[in-house]
């Protein structure tokens, strides 16, 4: 770890299981041309957290306001792995207060082990990978360690 890395406080981070974070908010409007939410607009897929270096990262999403979208299907990965981070999960599936981590969210509760621990160098993206996700609010928070000097994961 670069020397200095440090949390929000200012100390520094030792323990990478929970270590560095990063937050984005993403609000669908699917029916907006070029929303994030559009399947065949500009805005997909959209950058959620810009990588720099190699870092091991953990992505929590939490719906808080339920999606909508008639076939309509979402994912998280790299652009070389569009769903390496979550699994490609039908966008109705994902309802207010999930943590979303696989391919069927069902639980406000879940253990931390769900939160698979990747080892990623590519930018962060979200793809919807069907139909448009018409309407709805998923908080990501990216929880990452530095494998490289410099790393970083921001928020896009």
């Amino acid at each position: 770890m670069s020397k200095n890395q440090s949390n929000r406080n200012g100390a520094p981070v030792t323990d990478i299981n929970w270590s560095l974070q990063a937050q984005k908010v993403m609000t669908f409007a699917g029916a907006t041309t070029d929303d994030p939410g559009e399947y065949d607009g500009a805005g997909n897929p959209a950058t959620l957290f810009t990588v720099t270096g190699t870092c091991l990262v953990r992505i929590l999403a939490k719906c808080t306001t339920t999606l909508t979208g008639a076939s309509a299907t979402l994912e998280v990965g790299t652009a070389l792995d569009t769903d390496g981070l979550i699994a490609t999960t039908t966008g109705t599936d994902i309802d207010v207060n999930e943590i979303w981590h696989d391919a069927s969210p069902d639980n406000s509760i879940e253990a931390p082990t769900v939160l698979a621990q990747k080892i990623v160098s590519d930018d962060i993206i979200q793809t919807v990978a069907t139909a448009d996700v018409t309407a709805g609010v998923i908080e990501y928070t990216a929880i990452w360690y530095p494998l490289t000097p410099d790393s970083s994961v921001v928020a896009a």
